[in-house]
């Protein structure tokens, strides 16, 4: 089949974000005015690697946050975000954050997710988590359509838990591997890995 977005797909679900998948979670957790804050985004992923940069995607806005959510309002008033990394033992709590909570309410406390001060920024971190990207925003972009923006930051700390390095790598195996976005209602723990060289 063949379709144009502006005229509609046909069926009963949306494809695109199945098509566009695998998708790596950013559990991104902000601290502002309103207080603590966390909540997954499936549209993250690295962008750049000296120096590190990172990116998300918000979609939508809720009703007290004036045409966009919690993690870009607070990102815009301080500047800082954390990117924590979701693996597949999160996966309960990591949903759990995804609840349209109101502004001034923290999913660390609603959720029962322990959280850590950052060392490079102030804000707070998913203590547990395999691995956490401190960041200092450097652009927020507003995308086409409405209530779509692109966040973007340079890495400033790095947190990796002692039990996923194996011998020099990251690996988040022991924690259920990496958490993983699909289409509609489904995702994925990646742990089936394999190698390959590039040609010569």
């Amino acid at each position: 089949m063949f379709y144009q977005p502006e005229a509609g797909h046909g069926l009963p679900h949306n494809p695109f974000n199945a098509i566009v998948a695998p998708r790596p979670i950013g559990w991104i957790s902000t601290k502002g005015g309103t207080g603590d804050n966390l909540a997954p985004y499936s549209f993250f992923n690295a962008v750049a690697y000296v120096p590190p940069q990172v990116m998300f995607a918000s979609t939508g806005a809720k009703p007290d946050r004036k045409g966009t959510k919690d993690s870009v309002a607070q990102i815009a008033e301080t500047g800082v975000f954390c990117v924590n990394i979701a693996a597949g033992d999160d996966r309960q709590r990591m949903n759990a954050s995804s609840a349209p909570l109101p502004a001034a309410t923290s999913e660390f406390e609603a959720a029962g997710i322990p959280s850590a001060a950052c060392r490079t920024i102030d804000c707070l971190r998913v203590a547990d988590a395999v691995a956490a990207l401190e960041c200092r925003m450097t652009q927020i972009v507003r995308l086409a359509g409405e209530a779509n923006f692109a966040v973007f930051g340079v890495v400033t700390g790095v947190h990796l838990r002692d039990d996923c390095i194996s011998e020099g790598r990251f690996d988040p195996r022991p924690a259920g591997g990496w958490l993983a976005r699909l289409g509609y209602k489904d995702y994925t723990a990646v742990t089936d890995l394999f190698e390959m060289d590039r040609p010569k």
